[in-house]
């Protein structure tokens, strides 16, 4: 129908999916564990980086992302050992990221779904 229609002037379209306040503080609620996790993920991906490009360990910065990423992979540390100390931080670290990814977005499409 035109939205010029002189017996309807103005018929705002309708949302299929009907949602009442607790459905938007479902998708809230979801939005943040899914951030929460992104950035999870982003310190522990960001610290990978910085150890494989040889970043100066005594800079304020990235002695902060180590000490994130140290704390966020904490129950990953040495589930990897192996001689090639780059490869032993990509995988453990990169484990606890996907591990964080995996779990974040998984519960955050349940409470969008509830």
């Amino acid at each position: 129908m035109p939205l010029n229609d002189p017996y309807r002037p103005y018929d705002p379209p309708q949302d299929t999916r009907r949602r009442s306040r607790d459905g938007a503080g479902a998708d809230r609620t979801a939005l943040v564990i899914h951030t929460i996790a992104d950035i999870a993920a982003g310190f522990l991906g960001l610290w990978i980086l910085l150890y494989l490009l040889d970043a100066n360990q005594g800079n304020v910065f990235v002695g902060f992302v180590h000490g994130t990423a140290d704390w966020l992979a904490g129950w990953s540390q040495d589930i990897f050992t192996m001689d090639l100390e780059g490869m032993r931080v990509f995988l453990n670290y990169g484990l606890a990221a996907v591990i964080y990814l995996l779990i974040g977005h998984g519960i955050a499409a349940w409470i969008r779904r509830l």
